[in-house]
């Protein structure tokens, strides 16, 4: 078939947006015209006042064995709460993205400043990749990448304190520490940064702390801007298949998770991710408490849909009896 032909296919297959934009009142009547129960309507607009109907939407698709119509006896405060669940979820993990995040940058700066001994290794090209054109043509050069923000945030109107310092106090070299320029990346550009060493030696002993093969943990460290981004938007966590899967852990150090937990284009499998990094970077940390108290708050919210698996008989597995989560 010509080109041309198949342009003509596509656009005789598309069809013209129709759907007219519906007051508050109007949702709520389209909901309950679908079968969703609502004892208190005027709750109801209040909440499709504050959470727009098509964000709302987004919580409905497990609710609806046939499209478009709700499951019997399925409430409108059963949406409400899966989408606080959601919410509160999304805090959860936002934080652990932190605490480990602040590791990375820790060990990126202390690994390469200690086996180079060198304050300002982020200044040597030397530890960079070569320069190349990715497939979409775009440049990929993670030194000067990291020279830009430098020099971005030098010539801020209002530097950050201790960059400011650094200027006012020291002459050269010209740019700050590894310690103190690495605090200005972003977990997006750390990954960036850490995907563009040229050694995988430097790699590996970075990796090494988290007790993860440096190529799982380039790919873990992509997942984890992702999600995070996810995060920052406030996107939807619960039932989602992540765009970025994290690659999966084969050679695990330590307890980690059975066979039937495999899923990784699954939230939960990220979970495990979190739960096996922070073991190493905050030892002490309470995500199994504090996801169990989670679960227990929204105990009618399906939290199989975060990816957590059944044994095939229709009977969740208790994720609390993998070895990571003992």
């Amino acid at each position: 078939m010509h080109t041309w032909g198949v342009f003509s296919f596509i656009a005789m297959a598309k069809k013209s947006y129709s759907k007219t934009p519906l007051s508050f009142q109007d949702q709520l009547q389209l909901m309950q015209t679908r079968g969703l129960a609502v004892p208190d309507q005027a709750k109801a607009i209040s909440y499709l006042k504050e959470i727009s109907y098509y964000r709302l939407s987004a919580y409905f698709l497990p609710y609806q064995a046939v499209k478009d119509q709700f499951n019997a006896g399925v409430t409108f405060d059963q949406i409400i709460d899966t989408y606080s669940f959601d919410r509160e979820f999304r805090l959860l993990v936002f934080d652990c993205i932190e605490r480990i995040e602040i590791a990375i940058r820790t060990q990126m700066i202390y690994q390469m400043a200690m086996h180079h001994n060198d304050s300002h290794w982020q200044d040597n090209q030397a530890h960079f990749i070569t320069p190349f054109y990715n497939k979409i043509g775009a440049l990929v050069d993670p030194y000067q990448d990291l020279q830009s923000i430098i020099s971005k945030a030098k010539t801020a109107r209002t530097p950050e304190v201790f960059i400011k310092h650094y200027i006012d106090t020291y002459h050269t070299p010209a740019n700050p520490p590894a310690w103190m320029c690495l605090e200005l990346l972003t977990i997006g550009e750390l990954s960036h940064i850490y995907r563009g060493f040229r050694n995988n030696s430097d790699k590996k002993r970075i990796a090494d702390f988290f007790e993860v093969h440096h190529t799982v943990f380039t790919s873990w460290l992509h997942t984890l801007t992702y999600v995070r981004n996810l995060c920052a938007h406030h996107s939807r966590l619960w039932n989602r298949d992540l765009a970025i899967e994290p690659d999966r852990l084969i050679k695990a150090v330590g307890p980690w998770i059975g066979q039937p937990f495999q899923n990784n284009k699954r939230t939960f499998y990220f979970i495990c991710v979190l739960r096996y990094l922070l073991l190493r970077a905050n030892p002490g940390n309470s995500l199994k408490t504090k996801l169990e108290a989670l679960f227990a708050k929204y105990p009618n919210v399906p939290i199989q849909f975060l990816g957590i698996p059944s044994d095939g008989k229709g009977n969740r597995l208790d994720w609390r009896a993998e070895p990571l989560w003992q």
